[in-house]
């Protein structure tokens, strides 16, 4: 998901038309570092982008921050005393994802705190819940906001750079913190284990260039996109799938999870192999973009190469990969895939 202070905007022209969402090492290579700890002792020291987090004994209070931290300990069987309020895919809008609810079901529990972090964290709901730490390993954390958590309780914040936390590096972190480090990476493997074997079910995946972008309907003057910092073709790319020259290029000089090009340079997408992203599954999404001049002329689009997540819908939110959100809809979400890809 994008930080706090672009979330919303990007959020509000996401339920219009979407087409698809600080040091020198990777966000990986800091997990690894920081979990070099021996598994379940405490105290535990996690580096991240703010420094590092001392966690003197093991939590019994565990509240999480911004999107999915609150799916690691709901993994491992911990029930978080808070979390964060779902506001988008959300299908029956009690604020839970329906993958989150089912686990909480498995394990008999009632529905966590709920933040409302449409405008930002809510410090006073955080601390209300009298927390031992605080999760938040997939952030977009600012210092002001990861100072003022920290006053609270210790605080996991991203390791790198904001939302460009992978899956299985939020786990490792988040685990680590709870003193599960091992079970952590069980569920890992778990993990890459279904999706591989969903990945080998859609063979026509396989060697494709996926671009997640977005084209705002009442202005195609510019394409935007996201760049392999953000989870969603970071996930795929994770995957050894290729990632399209605009967004390799771009990722190596950008630290955002976003850009944008310009429509009368579309060229640029001329290698994409499949667009991917959120609008009306009816066919309109297709049409807008085949129906315009220059965007139209794009090989994939042309082609109608686009796999398109109804919007705003517990599916579309599932391409943001999370730990309880792989078994509820990757193979879903690759059908959609593969059936593009089948244009291509």
């Amino acid at each position: 998901m994008p930080p706090t202070s672009l979330r919303v905007a990007l959020a509000a022209a996401l339920s219009a038309l979407t087409l698809a969402g600080c040091g020198t090492d990777s966000p990986a290579e800091d997990a690894r570092a920081a979990a070099a700890t021996t598994d379940g002792a405490f105290p535990v020291t996690i580096k991240h982008a703010f420094g590092e987090t001392v966690i003197e004994k093991k939590p019994e209070r565990v509240a999480t921050v911004a999107w999915a931290n609150h799916e690691v300990p709901l993994a491992l069987g911990i029930v978080p005393v808070g979390m964060s309020k779902a506001t988008w895919g959300d299908d029956d809008n009690d604020g839970v994802l329906p993958w989150v609810e089912d686990r909480l079901g498995e394990l008999d529990a009632k529905t966590p705190v709920l933040f409302d972090e449409t405008d930002g964290i809510d410090f006073e709901a955080v601390a209300d819940t009298r927390p031992d730490v605080i999760l938040a390993a997939y952030s977009g954390l600012t210092r002001e906001e990861y100072d003022t958590l920290s006053k609270i309780a210790p605080v996991v914040a991203e390791p790198g750079l904001p939302w460009a936390t992978s899956m299985q590096d939020m786990i490792r972190l988040d685990s680590q913190a709870l003193g599960l480090e091992a079970e952590g990476d069980q569920l890992v493997d778990d993990l890459d284990a279904k999706v591989k074997a969903s990945l080998d079910a859609h063979p026509s995946i396989a060697g494709k260039r996926f671009l997640f972008s977005y084209v705002d309907p009442t202005d195609m003057s510019q394409v935007g996109f996201y760049t392999s910092h953000d989870t969603r073709p970071g996930f795929l790319a994770d995957l050894g799938l290729p990632l399209p020259e605009i967004v390799r290029t771009t990722s190596a000089t950008s630290k955002s999870f976003y850009e944008t090009v310009s429509s009368e340079e579309a060229a640029k997408f001329d290698d994409v192999d499949v667009f991917v992203g959120y609008g009306d599954t009816d066919g309109s999404t297709l049409a807008a973009l085949q129906q315009d001049p220059l965007i139209g002329k794009i090989p994939a689009v042309r082609k109608g190469a686009v796999a398109v997540l109804a919007d705003a819908t517990p599916l579309a939110a599932s391409a943001n990969p999370t730990p309880l959100s792989i078994g509820w809809g990757i193979d879903e979400y690759f059908d959609v895939l593969a059936a593009a890809a089948d244009e291509a």
